[in-house]
């Protein structure tokens, strides 16, 4: 039997993270989801007291990352997080306002499994997001590297 995943959240506007937790739900996702507003805390999860990763060894975990945090910026974590070898094969999705085209394309480059610009209109965020939660229900997530 596989392992549940985990949904860690990297998200430092508080409507933006209740909003996308919800439409989440929405979609018919119950998995746990552990939500940071700022990147220190995240990575201090992630990457555990000794700060190698082995903590996640066995999880499954998927990370949706916000680009632009007050203490750190998602680049960062994102290449932390690719370069980890307990932590590489865990999707990053990230979520963010920026549609600039060369960090879309850094992003990508760093490894990130999706990249999705969050629509200014509510609606249309909801419903990326309740998409997102559809797409959630149907991947396959490995478990941290041994």
């Amino acid at each position: 039997m596989t392992q549940p995943v985990t949904i860690i959240m990297i998200e430092d506007d508080e409507g933006h993270a209740r909003l996308i937790e919800r439409n989440i739900r929405r979609s018919g996702v119950n998995n746990e989801i552990i939500p940071f507003a700022n990147g220190t805390d995240a990575m201090k999860l992630l990457f555990g007291a000794d700060g190698t990763g082995l903590v996640q060894k066995g999880n499954a975990l998927l990370i949706l990352l916000d680009l632009n945090l007050p203490d750190m910026t998602g680049i960062d974590i994102l290449k932390q997080i690719k370069e980890n070898k307990y932590l590489k094969a865990s999707p990053v999705v990230v979520l963010t306002t920026t549609d600039d085209s060369q960090e879309i394309k850094r992003c990508y480059e760093l490894g990130c499994n999706v990249y999705i610009t969050k629509p200014v209109n509510y609606e249309n965020f909801a419903n990326a997001i309740r998409q997102l939660g559809l797409f959630f229900s149907v991947i396959q997530v490995p478990p941290a590297a041994s």
